[in-house]
């Protein structure tokens, strides 16, 4: 994957996803996924992701300087062995360029539900995220993630952590 930005970015992040926490928005709605380093302060990079087990899919996030809402950079693709692909994220001035890989569209507000748990939550509804999540659970019946631990005193858990 080869990663061209034609503009700033405060923020990019990839992430491989496995499983869905619709509870969440942003970047947890995707679980405990396969993080890629990705430095938002290159113009140009090339990441390799490993073709052996891949996820269901890859996230690509992009959050511009300035912000904008309408600006952030969206992708999301899958593992396809032979395609190639070069073009914008959802928006214009990231572009990238897929090799053993096809975007996935047809994703958006719509693929939400419409008796979805936090459905008419701006928050919620808007984001990108949250939106190809519910594709995921609808058109590829991606998994919940595992519920997190919760630790109490009473319980056995650890009521403070220190590390010296």
């Amino acid at each position: 994957m080869d990663i061209e930005a034609r503009g700033r970015y405060h923020i990019m992040w990839l992430a491989g996803i496995r499983e869905l926490d619709l509870t969440q928005h942003c970047l947890k709605t995707f679980g405990a996924c396969d993080r890629y380093n990705v430095d938002s302060r290159q113009r140009r990079q090339t990441l390799h992701l490993p073709a052996a087990a891949p996820p269901v899919a890859w996230y690509l996030c992009a959050l511009p300087i300035p912000w904008d809402w309408s600006r952030n950079a969206h992708l999301a693709f899958e593992y396809a062995p032979g395609e190639t692909w070069a073009g914008d994220a959802l928006v214009r001035g990231l572009g990238i360029q897929l090799t053993n890989a096809r975007p996935v569209t047809g994703w958006g507000e719509h693929s939400i539900p419409d008796n979805a748990p936090k459905s008419n939550s701006r928050r919620y509804r808007t984001c990108r995220n949250w939106q190809f999540a519910w594709w995921l659970r609808t058109n590829r019946n991606v998994p919940d993630a595992p519920p997190l631990p919760t630790h109490s005193a009473a319980d056995g858990g650890p009521e403070q952590l220190t590390l010296t």
